[in-house]
């Protein structure tokens, strides 16, 4: 019997979410989305709902809900409820539990969205150790075709990496909340090999990988193929950050170009990714990404095509 038999879900009602990176934390008259009133917060959260999602993940770039004071976070919660949305999943962005600076910070603040998501009904917990953007990343049009933050080949601070994941995951697990650790580029979580080591070195049930495959075909240098990568990763997959690019080598030059693309035209075949992930026991949530343009839109179009891809899942393995 295939292991896509007993879907936790229907194809229709597969926690499929928005993200928010189509919207800045920081406002035009100074203040944040973290100071803005319930009305404010609904304006932006209307535009998801708007686009089809009935899910979405407040995506701490652009709000971070673990911060809010408990009358505030009610607040955010029926507005978000009053919309029809409701939060799979919290994810974190350079917010790194061995950032060398903040480090003890962002720990405390990752046991607080443990806490969090727990609270308000969130099934997963997005972390990685990607740091803060590069002063060239910032002034490229694409910040990953530029040189950022990366993690030290020190035994020392990978043991801490371990030891800080296992901590969060132990309190996480505690709260039936699962951990995903998003693959990206120059950090311990930037080769399959090298996450798939991670993830086993955790050693917990509910730690599990973010296969954020978009965050590696991008790479304007060589990386390993998507297929292989997923082959590794699949067994491990955990709540998910999709996205596609369009990816063009070079072999003469070793010249390597990206640019973002809806999923169903990218490098990357998520109807057959999907499929690697179901049969090796995935059944968490996804969060659909995309930057440049009307990334919204973009994404809309990549939940109907998820859609159809679990679709035609669901019928081969009823």
């Amino acid at each position: 019997m295939s292991s896509t038999t007993n879907l936790p879900y229907a194809p229709e009602t597969w926690p499929i979410a928005s993200a928010m990176i189509h919207r800045q934390n920081a406002l035009p008259d100074g203040r944040t989305v973290q100071d803005q009133r319930p009305e404010e917060w609904a304006e932006a959260l209307a535009e998801v709902a708007g686009a089809g999602f009935s899910h979405v993940d407040p995506t701490d770039s652009w709000i971070r809900i673990a911060d809010l004071e408990p009358s505030r976070l009610a607040e955010f919660m029926d507005v978000a409820r009053s919309l029809g949305l409701s939060i799979p999943a919290i994810s974190t962005a350079r917010r790194s539990v061995i950032d060398p600076e903040k480090g003890d910070e962002f720990l405390a603040y990752g046991h607080r969205l443990v806490d969090t998501a727990a609270k308000i009904g969130a099934s997963a917990v997005s972390f990685g150790f990607f740091g803060p953007l590069s002063d060239a990343q910032k002034k490229a049009l694409w910040f990953w075709t530029a040189p950022g933050v990366v993690n030290p080949d020190d035994p020392a601070v990978w043991k801490m990496a371990v030891e800080r994941i296992r901590e969060l995951g132990r309190h996480a697990g505690e709260n039936g909340v699962e951990v995903a650790l998003e693959m990206y580029e120059d950090t311990y979580l930037g080769t399959a090999d090298s996450a798939v080591r991670f993830v086993t070195e955790v050693d917990l049930a509910n730690v599990k990988l973010n296969c954020d495959l978009g965050n590696l075909v991008r790479l304007h240098r060589p990386v390993e193929g998507w297929q292989s990568m997923m082959a590794k990763l699949a067994p491990f997959a955990g709540y998910w950050h999709a996205k596609n690019y369009y990816r063009l080598e070079d072999e003469t030059t070793g010249t390597v170009m990206s640019s973002p693309a809806p999923m169903e035209f990218g490098v990357i075949n998520y109807r057959a990714a999907v499929r690697m992930a179901l049969q090796a026991g995935f059944r968490s949530a996804f969060l659909l990404e995309h930057y440049g343009g009307d990334g919204l839109s973009v994404c809309a179009a990549n939940r109907d095509y998820l859609r159809r891809i679990l679709r035609a899942t669901s019928v081969a393995t009823a």
